[in-house]
């Protein structure tokens, strides 16, 4: 059965028939953490109806204390049962709306902002497809990078100890309804990678966040702990979110031209270049946290420089050249998110981002084919290459001057997304590390 044609009926008759007896109601924060609480199956039709009253106060980025009831409204067209669970004690799951009391709805929702982004793209005929790289690590435990093996990119059977957890994830996955592509070990020890199939942006955003609980919860069940932080390692690669993304026009891929010596449309390339020229912008949003800037440092394969290229995997975007000259392949990749963004935010800032490129007509720049990470800083000034935000703090001063990020997130989560980053930079520069202890105390 085609999800999207869900009717309450529907649901209601799978809950029955599957011995379902609590149904969880998922929701982001504005930082993409999920949230949620779980209802029983004698709730659900009342629930599908009129929705779920819940305190929204301590729902970091929602409604203050004297304005805080929310109603969580479960979409039906994710309702998923977790075949992870017990059969003898089923559980459902769905994706909620956020919505004020009078049923309209709520600013502080990032899937409502993912939603508006998505409706002004489809006022101009398109569909935004996307399809996210997520990486991440398995270790021991929740409290230290205790790593399960010494394994590389590609390894298989002795030095890859996390493939049981990556295969029941996929299996887990399918039997929702969410197509993989591949799985492999990634370039650090203990990293892994499950590449998800594209789809269009509001049902990505939705399987991003159900991937991200379905990855820790079975790798929980096996007495281990998967994480998406962006860089839990020192001295090996981060994990990314590299995102491919496409706009159709029904079923023309509007950033294919068979005549381009890349294959790639004028459409193509001012969406490239409005990535390129709101990156600054729109890294609060993709890269949130204090450690996402220990991932984005030269040498590793985090890009943090603003250039685009074909092969080239130091730019910030990519044109995959897999097929070459196929429509349906055609896409660009971003490469500089992380996995432990917002990804209804990120998909809403990267779409935007590259509308305003359309829009304006902006000109894109000619590829750069070379490593970026070895040019002299002469050659980045003569090239014109900007750098991403080195730290949190600055890409927080950056967005702040930042119109098309105000207007992409709405003035609710704007400003709640500034204040509670500058909080965790406060509570980060307080903060004494483990480096100044080992550097500076047998010395001063």
């Amino acid at each position: 059965m085609n999800k999207k044609n869900l009717k309450k009926v529907d649901v209601l008759k799978l809950v029955e028939e599957n011995g379902i007896k609590f149904i969880r109601l998922w929701f982001a924060d504005i930082t993409g953490q999920m949230k949620g609480f779980t209802i029983t199956k004698e709730e659900l039709e009342g629930a599908l109806d009129n929705g779920m009253g819940f305190d929204g106060s301590s729902i970091k980025g929602f409604a203050r204390i004297d304005e805080s009831d929310m109603v969580a409204m479960p979409d039906i067209s994710t309702f998923t049962i977790l075949p992870y669970r017990p059969k003898e004690k089923a559980v459902a799951a769905m994706i909620c709306d956020i919505l004020n009391p009078d049923r309209t709805p709520y600013e502080g929702d990032s899937r409502y902002i993912l939603k508006k982004a998505l409706e002004k793209a489809k006022e101009k005929g398109y569909t935004f497809y996307v399809g996210p790289e997520l990486e991440f690590f398995i270790f021991k435990d929740e409290k230290s990078t205790q790593i399960l093996d010494e394994g590389g990119y590609f390894d298989i059977i002795t030095l890859d100890a996390g493939r049981e957890v990556r295969r029941e994830v996929i299996l887990s996955l399918e039997q929702m309804g969410i197509d993989v592509e591949y799985s492999h070990h990634e370039v650090a020890p203990s990293q892994h990678e499950i590449d998800l199939r594209y789809k269009d942006g509001l049902s990505m955003a939705d399987t991003v966040m159900v991937y991200r609980a379905v990855v820790k919860e079975i790798a929980q069940m096996k007495g281990l702990y998967a994480t998406f932080m962006p860089k839990p390692i020192y001295g090996v690669n981060g994990s990314g979110m590299h995102t491919h993304q496409s706009l159709f026009k029904g079923d023309k891929n509007i950033f294919f031209d068979s005549k381009d010596k890349d294959y790639l449309s004028q459409e193509a390339k001012q969406y490239i270049a409005g990535i390129m020229k709101h990156a600054r912008e729109i890294t609060l949003v993709c890269n949130q946290w204090v450690n996402s800037y220990k991932r984005l440092v030269v040498g590793y394969e985090a890009p943090v420089y603003i250039c685009w290229a074909r092969r080239n995997r130091s730019a910030l975007i990519r044109v995959p050249m897999y097929q070459p000259g196929k429509e349906k392949a055609t896409r660009i990749e971003f490469r500089s998110p992380d996995p432990a963004c917002n990804p209804y935010l990120a998909f809403a800032c990267m779409l935007c981002a590259g509308l305003k490129g359309i829009e304006n007509k902006y000109e894109l720049v000619e590829p750069l084919e070379r490593d970026v990470y070895h040019l002299s800083e002469e050659e980045m000034k003569q090239l014109n290459v900007e750098c991403l935000p080195g730290s949190l703090i600055e890409a927080i001063e950056i967005a702040e001057k930042s119109d098309l990020l105000k207007s992409i997130l709405g003035e609710h989560i704007f400003n709640n997304l500034i204040k509670s980053k500058k909080i965790e930079w406060d509570e980060y520069r307080k903060r004494v590390h483990e480096y100044e202890i080992q550097t500076y105390l047998p010395i001063l």
